[in-house]
């Protein structure tokens, strides 16, 4: 692959110039409303900006010039992205009368992605990643090696501080970047290698023979990783699956094309209940999926129907619902398309329809005739489909046996909740509180206007082993189900939820963790949009209680602990500070619970997000599934990160 991307290279260098670069308007609002292009200036919008310059480099890689792109975070984290594509143009651009790498760093849409002949498949629809990043850095520098030359132009906050100028030569072509983050645009300005390294993985495993390295050279933090996959979203899907039972050992691969469009699709069954559809339109994420997975959905469940029909496992008449066919499927769809029509600017949702119909006809194709000639993997499939079938039944049955018994109908809740006065579920929020005792001092310690609690006893089902059907019923669960009002799994309703802020209330011990751990289980395998929307918090309670004469405080940390107990003490430093470990939320009296752990005017919250489902599902299966090696190696390596704890 490397070879034959380096030929292209080479054929075809020269037909990247400045005639390719087009400018459709000024850079006057990026640092005015940054939120609108990089989606928000927290940690997701400061990685942002690596991603839209990594993003022009796999351009090149898709338009078959480069063959390896290097990002690695410097001391104060700066930035540097190396790539060995043809070089952004240095010459000039017509329309400006500009150096064509002056036009692409200070001109919002500017770029060779609108049909001006640059790029055939980009990422980069809109042409905004490099001003863009520019103008949100205190300081930039691109370097570019082209025509054996080495070309430098300095930026700062958009602004251009040093003209394009020769700085030396060279014997090869490419581009390398470096900035920094400006802290005036953003809430942090520290990046989190881990991050950087995932995405990139992604991107390694989207691009087949493409080579991406990560480096992080800040001190004491030291890491450096490599990705190369020849198999492309077959490695990919390996990788997802790689803590499950395969139930088809080999992974099934299919691609195609029309025009200037092609698809590639990966799909391997495991013994798991959950499904992890991921899809990708030029490369990136489409995390509310399009038009790409619709065509595969509904191949892929005609397909197995018509052959269940056809070798008679399926009678005349049944069929097999589309949950059922895709239970426990991990699946990647990549399509690369010249004119993809993305819903809004980040890119979460395909439109293209003409993309719905080329899917569909390549899965429906391949996949019938991967099944005609391997019929053992067909039936295996098909037996899971028939088995999750009968588990939707009765999970139904169970459902509306619960609906009878509960009275959910009838909007009758459980005992255990102590409900708030408002109804608006946008000013409304649920503890779900360990422990009787704790659950006692909450409902004592809350403002009953907006403050519901819901206490939870013992330990609770563990629904990454769980079908839907064990779910209804389950004495701990049910009571979480019936108070927020939205159902579970394909029936979660987020209309109906009855309260925008969903609180995890637990010790900070080890029961505490697994309480919290299994309930956020639930909520990711049978409620994900309750996450992906941010209703999901965790409450913070203060660990340590700090009293010298009248005066009383709490510290969250050992290190915050420290400085309280230094600040009591004052200047002289001989005063006591009297510091006592709060062994459980059980043990604070009403007020003391309401004005450390539930007043929204004092209180810490810890929104769980969901940005990167891969991980997270990863995450899940090691800690909660079957497989006990796995988790033993996550243990030991990652034990170092815990909080040490009172035993």
């Amino acid at each position: 692959m490397d070879k034959e991307l380096t030929a292209a290279a080479e054929l075809n260098a020269a037909e990247y110039d400045a005639s390719k670069i087009q400018v459709l308007e000024g850079l006057e609002a990026v640092r005015l409303r940054p939120g609108m292009y990089i989606g928000s200036t927290s940690a997701s919008g400061l990685h942002h900006l690596v991603y839209e310059i990594v993003d022009n480099a796999i351009d090149e890689a898709l338009a078959g010039y480069c063959t390896e792109i290097n990002v690695t975070i410097g001391e104060g984290d700066v930035i540097t992205v190396t790539d060995n594509g043809r070089g952004i143009p240095v010459d000039i651009q017509e329309q400006t009368g500009l150096p064509a790498l002056e036009v692409v760093y200070t001109v919002l849409h500017a770029g060779g992605k609108f049909g001006g002949g640059g790029y055939k498949v980009s990422g980069g629809l809109h042409g905004v990643g490099a001003s863009v990043v520019n103008a949100l850095s205190d300081w930039l520098e691109v370097e570019v090696h082209k025509n054996g030359k080495i070309y430098q132009m300095k930026f700062s906050r958009g602004e251009k501080t040093q003209d394009m100028t020769v700085i030396g030569d060279t014997d090869h072509t490419g581009t390398v970047v470096r900035f920094h983050p400006d802290p005036e645009m953003f809430e942090e300005t520290e990046y989190n290698y881990d991050t950087i390294h995932d995405r990139m993985r992604e991107q390694a495993f989207l691009n087949a023979g493409l080579r991406i390295s990560t480096r992080d050279e800040r001190s004491g933090r030291e890491a450096f990783d490599e990705m190369y996959y020849e198999g492309g979203i077959r490695e990919f899907v390996t990788f997802i699956n790689q803590n499950k039972t395969a139930v088809n050992e080999n992974v099934i691969y299919m691609s195609g094309s029309r025009e200037d469009s092609t698809a590639e699709v990966a799909l391997q069954w495991n013994d798991s209940y959950s499904e992890n559809l991921v899809s990708f339109a030029n490369n990136i994420h489409t995390p509310e999926g399009g038009m790409h997975e619709t065509g595969f959905k509904t191949a892929l469940t005609r397909v197995l129907n018509s052959y269940g029909t056809k070798v008679g496992i399926l009678k005349e008449g049944d069929k097999v619902s589309g949950e059922d066919c895709r239970e426990g499927l991990s699946a990647v769809i990549s399509v690369k398309l010249t004119n993809p029509q993305f819903e809004g600017q980040t890119k979460a949702k395909l439109g293209n329809s003409d993309i719905r119909t080329m899917v569909d006809g390549i899965v429906n194709d391949k996949l019938a005739e991967y099944f005609e000639e391997n019929p053992a993997v067909a039936r295996a499939v098909l037996d899971k489909a028939l088995t999750a079938s009968r588990a939707r039944e009765a999970a139904r049955k169970a459902r509306e046996s619960v609906r009878r018994k509960t009275g959910l109908e009838s909007g009758q809740m459980p005992d255990k909740l102590r409900d708030c006065n408002d109804r608006d579920p946008a000013l409304t929020e649920i503890y779900i509180v360990e422990g009787d005792s704790a659950g006692g001092s909450a409902t004592q310690g809350r403002d009953s206007r907006f403050q519901a609690i819901l206490p939870l006893w013992g330990k609770m089902l563990n629904v990454e082993k769980a079908r839907a059907d064990k779910v209804y019923g389950n004495e701990k669960l049910q009571p979480v189900i019936t108070a927020l009002g939205a159902g579970i799994g394909d029936e979660f309703n987020l209309e109906k939820l009855r309260y925008h802020k969903v609180i995890i209330m637990a010790d900070a011990d080890v029961d505490g963790s697994h309480i919290r751990t299994l309930l956020l289980t639930f909520f990711f395998r049978f409620m994900r949009p309750l996450i992906e929307e941010g209703y999901v918090y965790s409450a913070v309670p203060p660990l340590y209680k700090l009293v010298r004469g009248k005066t009383t405080r709490v510290a969250f940390s050992d290190e915050e602990r420290d400085a309280v107990s230094r600040e009591m003490r004052g200047e002289d430093g001989k005063g006591k500070v009297d510091i006592s470990r709060f062994k459980g939320l059980g043990e604070m009296d009403p007020h003391e619970l309401w004005e450390t752990t539930m007043n929204p005017e004092k209180r810490t919250l810890r929104r769980i997000t969901l940005d990167d489902a891969v991980k997270a599902d990863r995450i899940f299966t090691v800690l909660m599934g079957e497989q006990v090696e796995p988790r033993r190696e996550y243990i030991e390596k990652n034990a170092k990160y815990a909080v040490s704890l009172d035993i």
